[in-house]
């Protein structure tokens, strides 16, 4: 009987490790070598299924295909046969000597990995040019091309890039993905919207094709010198013809992957002349008109009018500053609001800017609004102009007279100035006679202001105690004071933030702390919980109203985009104002 056992136990194992052995993972390439034009195929097999299947990571390839997965079984004389398989397709980077490395998966419990496999990367070989070579085909007939509008252009001149994709006519592309988007360094740049991608017949290398139109992009040169366009990359699902055909004759078509690029420019820019350039020349270039408009010229003290700085016209309108309004000092002016009113095409940009000044006269008279002049590059000729404004006169019919002006004007007009006649009695003010009298002795003592003096220690003292009990209860509220600290953090906040109007960074780092600050005081919440969604229902059970909670949010959100992006002084103060409000609003409805 202990034989039998042992002959079972024994048949069970040997019976285990032959179905052990007979599990087969490897890794099979479709070639050894290869140029790096070319793409490798890397087959994962496996001749029972398993579960987790992990790859190996393919560094130094992209991966322009897969995973794509396979099954097949059979029966052959009532033998099963299964096999499994995980595709990938590989575009090499470079050239070298790498290592596919391992991949995994999990067969009946047990792990499984692949043997590491070399390939050979080499340089870019020549395709020959066989029909029935599918990749061959695609590299032919597809090809990605970045048509630029100008190569030697002037600083801040505009520059336009249109990425196109020419397909041949018995080719298709099912689907495509961008790898690689560049990021014009050193240009100023704005992507235009491309509403619906309309297919237009077009030629390549005199040839005929299909085009469509993927990208277009308006540039502004930052910097002079040889500056370089990052390629586009796309990866490519592209549709070829075989010699195959269906049992209508119709040919059948194969799908492959293809990564196409546009290649790097170059683009050599030009310093802006400095023969001619003008002392108040701020940047601006292109073809401007220039303007300085008041709403009205007669007004009474007291009265707001608005006088408005232009420029309209087609160039780089977001990438100079308006000159600034010189004014007398007798009118008051708030800080200048600006618009910009702007479209960008393949032109580049194009409408106006404005700076908006509110002018509140505090005197009768008449002030003039000295002439303006304002300088850019003409493109089209090539040379520097000048625009002035003009000059206008203020004039305020009715109101009080500034006293101050008109003693100056008095006294520098000379009129009723005498001369100062000296005589001999000039020293006649001084007394020599003093008529001293004696006074009667002022004792202190038992006066009013001496029992006054006595008395006031001991009527302190129950004041003091009085005062003592309410520190004392106000250091015990642990909760009042940690309201009380927050809001004057807030405050302090807020007046850093005022301080550093001017300063992006400082400026919108202490008003944001401003407004956790303020958060915490009033909703008893603590740093960590500080999230939008967390806020909005706090602020939504207190009782404020949507709007509000929205305005606050969104000045949350200015302070961490304002911190990556332009920002003008004019902009920093209204996201001040619109902070100081809003927390007032919100003091007003909380429950």
């Amino acid at each position: 009987m202990k034989l039998k056992a042992y002959i079972s136990l024994l048949l069970f194992l040997v019976s285990t490790v032959i179905a052990s052995a007979q599990i087969k993972f490897e890794a099979k390439l479709s070639k050894n070598k290869l140029g790096v034009n070319e793409r490798l195929r890397v087959d994962f097999e496996m001749n029972k299924d398993g579960d987790n299947f992990n790859p190996p990571s393919f560094e130094n390839f992209t991966v322009i295909g897969g995973p794509n997965q396979s099954v097949s079984q059979s029966w052959v004389n009532g033998v099963r046969s299964f096999s499994k398989t995980y595709s990938y397709f590989l575009a090499p980077k470079k050239q070298g000597k790498f290592t596919i490395g391992q991949a995994t998966i999990e067969i009946d419990g047990e792990t499984y990995k692949t043997t590491p496999v070399a390939v050979e990367i080499t340089g870019a070989v020549q395709r020959p040019n066989d029909p029935d070579n599918a990749v061959a085909v695609a590299d032919d007939n597809i090809h990605l091309v970045a048509e630029i509008s100008k190569t030697n252009p002037y600083l801040n001149e505009a520059i336009t890039v249109v990425y196109k994709l020419y397909v041949s006519a018995n080719t298709g592309v099912s689907n495509w993905r961008e790898i690689d988007n560049p990021k014009y360094n050193s240009f100023w740049s704005q992507n235009i919207d491309i509403k619906g991608m309309k297919v237009e017949n077009g030629t390549y290398n005199g040839e005929d094709y299909r085009y469509v139109v993927l990208k277009k992009t308006v540039l502004y040169p930052q910097k002079t010198g040889k500056l370089e366009i990052e390629p586009l990359s796309l990866d490519l699902t592209v549709e070829v013809p075989t010699n195959r055909r269906d049992i209508f004759g119709g040919r059948l078509m194969t799908q492959v992957h293809k990564t196409v690029s546009a290649g790097s420019k170059t683009i050599n820019v030009k310093p802006l002349p400095e023969q001619g350039k003008p002392a108040d020349f701020t940047g601006a270039v292109g073809n401007f008109d220039f303007k300085v408009t008041t709403s009205k010229t007669n007004l009474n003290a007291t009265e707001s009018l608005q006088a408005t700085v232009q420029v309209s016209g087609n160039g780089n309108l977001k990438l100079f500053q308006l000159p600034k309004l010189t004014l007398p000092s007798s009118l008051e002016v708030y800080e200048p609001e600006h618009n910009e009113n702007i479209r960008t095409d393949l032109n580049g940009m194009q409408g106006s800017i404005s700076d908006d000044y509110t002018i509140v006269p505090q005197f009768k008279g008449k002030y003039p609004i000295q002439s303006v002049s304002f300088s850019y590059f003409d493109l089209k000729t090539e040379t520097y102009k000048t625009i002035s404004s003009g000059n206008i006169v203020i004039d305020v019919l009715e109101g009080p007279t500034n006293s101050s002006t008109s003693d100056n004007n008095f006294a520098s007009s000379g009129v009723g100035k005498q001369r100062v006649v000296m005589n001999d009695n000039q020293f006649a003010f001084v007394k020599t006679d003093a008529n001293l009298t004696d006074i009667k002795p002022n004792y202190f003592f038992k006066t009013d202001m001496f029992w006054v003096s006595l008395l006031s220690p001991l009527l302190l003292i129950p004041l003091a105690i009085v005062l003592r009990r309410k520190k004392e209860a106000r250091d015990a509220d642990v909760y009042g004071n940690k309201i009380r600290k927050a809001d004057r953090l807030a405050k302090k906040y807020l007046g850093e933030a005022k301080k550093t109007l001017g300063q992006k960074e400082a400026f919108y780092v202490a008003l944001e702390k401003a407004l956790h600050n303020y958060l915490k005081a009033k909703l008893f919440i603590e740093t960590s919980e500080l999230s939008k969604d967390r806020i909005k229902t706090l602020l939504s059970e207190r009782g404020v109203d949507s709007s509000i909670i929205t305005e606050f949010i969104g000045i949350l959100n200015n302070c961490e985009l304002a911190r990556y992006t332009p920002i003008t002084n004019v902009e920093m103060q209204n996201d001040y104002e619109k902070a100081a409000k809003t927390i007032s609003l919100i003091d007003k409805q909380l429950n």
